[in-house]
């Protein structure tokens, strides 16, 4: 049942690739060890789906599970985080590497940074990152949410001691709102995981934050005895997650992975450039009303778009029954597997995998994806339940069923 999935191969012509190294193994390491030094760090789980992927036909299915990240439920933290250490260290004319956690957070170092105060937009998970780590640096955080957000993921960033506020604008709107405030505040600083002309830097240090957890999922992947995955799908708000594609593109330059990038429907703007396919970025407008709250973004990153109009395979703009189904089957999973809590945004990949793989009328899809009985997927699960009432209405109640959408 593909009802309002819309999907188009790539055909943008490439470019010169030239963002390609921001996401090498180096770049990508030397983020990883940053995060190392927290004590909060862990490995998040690489949940390996055995019985969904014989039950579907495939080799392996495995999900990158970062609902267990810093104990935030999400991914975001990772490049918020690392975005905010790499200004400090350039401000003090340091490299990242003389700056972890204990030195970053440490009485001495306050002293000789300062005050700044961090503004960000969000749609919950990356403003919860940027109030989080601004706490633990001792720095100001400032937080717009765009209209429509939940008071779940208000009270989130709001307990991290963050000024928050909701307006009455969309995400996109919001990011402007934020960038405007932090030009007229003194040593304000702007942390968005999405680049436009002139505002490059500290969106590639998000992406290598967020490179992190490729990093981690590309070795736990080796230690299930896959060498690489065949097929990535990932999500895409403005694109920044782009940071998986640009790692295993980098990686494996001679054989990459079959990649697929899934949104939201109601914020499909790099589908909708893909289908123009003419290089340039195509903006969504107005409420952006999704279930998936994280991919609510209609103007994309110029970075992440650059990286993946030049190595992904399929674009794919998903309804939102697509991932409530996605939630519920990681919430009931088949045999043995392991049972997996993935909230709205971070059930999507695997909720068009299982389309192309089970659908007879996706058939057309799983052709395009070369999808077949030697295929090991990795889809990423970006958050858990960060809105547990959502979560409920979805897995107890049955809510966004296939053919329900927000606005009936």
């Amino acid at each position: 049942m593909t009802d309002g999935l819309k999907w188009t191969v790539n055909h943008v012509p490439g470019s010169d690739d030239k963002f390609l190294d921001l996401m090498s193994e180096e770049n990508v390491t030397k983020a990883n060890e940053f995060h190392k030094s927290f004590p909060q760090y862990s490995v998040t789980p690489l949940q390996k789906l055995s019985a969904l992927a014989s039950y579907l036909g495939v080799k392996g299915i495995y999900c990158k599970d970062e609902s267990y990240r810093f104990g935030l439920n999400a991914f975001k933290v990772l490049g918020g985080s690392y975005a905010m250490g790499r200004y400090i260290a350039k401000e003090l004319g340091r490299d990242i590497s003389q700056l972890p956690y204990n030195v970053l957070s440490s009485d001495k170092l306050r002293e000789e940074f300062g005050q700044a105060t961090f503004f960000t937009a969000t749609d919950g998970n990356h403003g919860r990152g940027v109030a989080w780590a601004a706490k633990r640096l001792g720095q100001k955080a400032v937080v717009r949410m765009p209209k429509g957000t939940t008071k779940t993921r208000f009270d989130n960033i709001a307990k991290e001691g963050a000024e928050v506020t909701i307006e009455e604008v969309n995400y996109d709107d919001c990011v402007r709102m934020a960038a405007a405030e932090a030009a007229k505040t003194e040593h304000g600083i702007i942390v968005q995981d999405t680049a436009w002309a002139g505002y490059e830097e500290i969106p590639s240090w998000i992406m290598q934050g967020y490179g992190t957890l490729v990093l981690e999922a590309d070795k736990q992947l080796k230690e299930n005895g896959v060498d690489r995955p065949t097929h990535v799908f990932v999500q895409a708000g403005v694109g920044s997650l782009a940071a998986v594609v640009g790692y295993f593109a980098h990686k494996y330059k001679e054989n990459p992975p079959v990649m697929i990038v899934c949104e939201a429907s109601a914020a499909d703007c790099l589908y909708r450039s893909a289908v123009q396919a003419d290089g340039n970025l195509v903006n969504v407008t107005g409420d952006l009303q999704t279930i998936m709250a994280g991919l609510a973004c209609g103007e994309g990153n110029t970075i992440g778009w650059d990286i993946l109009k030049n190595h992904v395979t399929v674009f794919a703009s998903c309804p939102d029954w697509m991932s409530a189904k996605a939630t519920r089957i990681y919430a009931n999973p088949l045999e043995n597997d392991p049972h997996i809590i993935s909230g709205e945004s971070g059930s999507v990949p695997l909720g068009l995998a299982y389309t192309a793989l089970h659908d007879e009328d996706a058939k057309d899809l799983k052709e395009a994806l070369k999808l077949d009985e030697n295929s090991n997927i990795l889809v990423i699960s970006t958050e858990g339940d960060t809105d547990p009432v959502r979560y409920r209405e979805i897995v107890w109640d049955g809510l966004y069923g296939t053919t329900e959408s927000l606005s009936e």
